[in-house]
């Protein structure tokens, strides 16, 4: 587990020694070496500090990561209301076509917000379940686990991280068709 208390000490600490401020009469290439280990050290420390970031890129250097790789499937579980989804932006987007009001009507745009609402929640419940799996992660690498026990935790991240893609994917369309309308 990452002790985000001594992860930003250590990121200040890095961050004062090689910023660029210290290095104005160093040569040319000290000073561009200076800037890139800054923006290196940034990325880092924004990586380990965004769970849902430190795992794609624990899972892209493992090459595990494989989202992109196919079409996403909708979870079976959400078959139905992604359904319903859909024909309710299709109802939104035929009105926009056929040159119908700017605003969708009271009903959809109710039905529109609840079912954002809904994948919202899926999405925060998402983002506790991938928490739970990381530190499973962090345990098995403390306590020595073998390799089958580490790919499988992997595997399990990667899953986790589909699933929140996807429902993301959902929530941004969802918020866009309601913002175009509201134009």
């Amino acid at each position: 587990m990452i002790d985000a208390e001594d992860l930003e000490r250590r990121f200040h600490s890095l961050s004062w020694k090689l910023h660029p401020d210290n290095f104005v009469r160093a040569s040319e290439n000290e000073r561009q070496l200076s800037l890139d280990r800054s923006s290196q050290l940034n990325d880092a420390y924004r990586t380990l500090v965004d769970p849902v970031a430190r795992v794609e890129y624990l899972l892209g250097v493992a090459g595990m990561r494989k989202e992109g790789t196919k079409k996403q499937q909708t979870p079976p579980e959400l078959l139905e209301e992604v359904f319903e989804l859909n024909e309710s932006l299709d109802e939104l987007r035929d009105a926009r076509a056929s040159g119908g009001s700017a605003a969708p009507t009271a009903g959809l745009r109710a039905k529109l917000e609840t079912a954002q609402h809904k994948f919202e929640a899926s999405l925060a419940g998402l983002d506790q379940e991938l928490a739970r799996v990381s530190a499973e992660w962090d345990r098995a690498l403390g306590s020595g686990a073998d390799d089958a026990a580490q790919i499988k935790l992997m595997e399990r991240m990667n899953e986790v991280l589909n699933r929140r893609s996807y429902i993301r994917n959902l929530v941004t369309g969802v918020r866009q068709e309601l913002v175009i309308r509201d134009r």
